[in-house]
């Protein structure tokens, strides 16, 4: 009897260990379907960040940003991510945040948040200190970088500017459709290529479950 209950502690353990691996995985940029209350007419002016591989939204009136093929704001004491400009958006995880987005300098923030204050406007917020000592261990380094390095800027998905008011597109299956004929950019950050690979495994699964029943007729 003693046997049989260390082995069902063994199992126990052993899922626990697995659903947590799993969801260390599927974490990072949420799918999107979040409205956070950014309205855009049209695709809005981005420039370049100087030194950096990141465009800010000067017109913006909001934290908004462009960096690696996707749309970045920061918004409530939160970042969210869009492949097209006026969203929908998904949650992303302090821990996913892309370092160079973290890296953008405190003035570049249209609307910074009450903590920013007394930061300097050329250097980054000091994310260790807001978001505590277990974030900054597991981001160490993400503050240090050699800016001869840094990797060329990803092109403007310009194609976007066909794409104002009424024909804007809501379902993020035709964005998809839209962004794979008209935008031949591939992500460099791991967070952003596991969020359209996500994306994929979403449309593609509709079409499998679908051949499957015309396989059964």
């Amino acid at each position: 009897m003693q046997k049989i209950r260390y082995g069902l502690i063994a199992l126990l353990m052993l899922f626990c260990s697995v659903t947590s691996a799993t969801a260390q995985v599927s974490v990072g940029i949420g799918l999107p379907g979040v409205n956070i209350g950014i309205n855009l007419p049209l695709l809005p002016q981005l420039v370049p960040v100087p030194g950096y591989p990141v465009y800010y939204a000067p017109q913006v009136d909001s934290n908004y940003f462009f960096y690696d093929g996707m749309y970045w704001v920061f918004q409530n004491d939160n970042w969210y991510a869009s492949s097209w400009y006026n969203g929908p958006w998904g949650p992303v995880e302090p821990q996913f945040v892309p370092s160079f987005i973290l890296r953008i300098p405190v003035g570049y923030y249209r609307h910074p948040p009450r903590y920013f204050r007394g930061w300097r406007s050329d250097a980054p917020p000091r994310w260790g200190r807001h978001w505590g000592h277990e974030w900054e261990q597991n981001r160490r380094g993400w503050d240090r970088w050699d800016r001869r390095s840094a990797p060329a800027a990803a092109p403007l998905p310009s194609y976007q500017r066909r794409y104002s008011g009424d024909r804007y597109p809501r379902q993020v299956e035709q964005q998809q459709r839209l962004r794979s004929e008209h935008y031949r950019y591939q992500p460099r950050e791991k967070a952003v290529r596991e969020h359209y690979r996500q994306h994929d495994n979403q449309r593609s699964a509709p079409q499998q479950k679908q051949r499957g029943r015309e396989h059964k007729d």
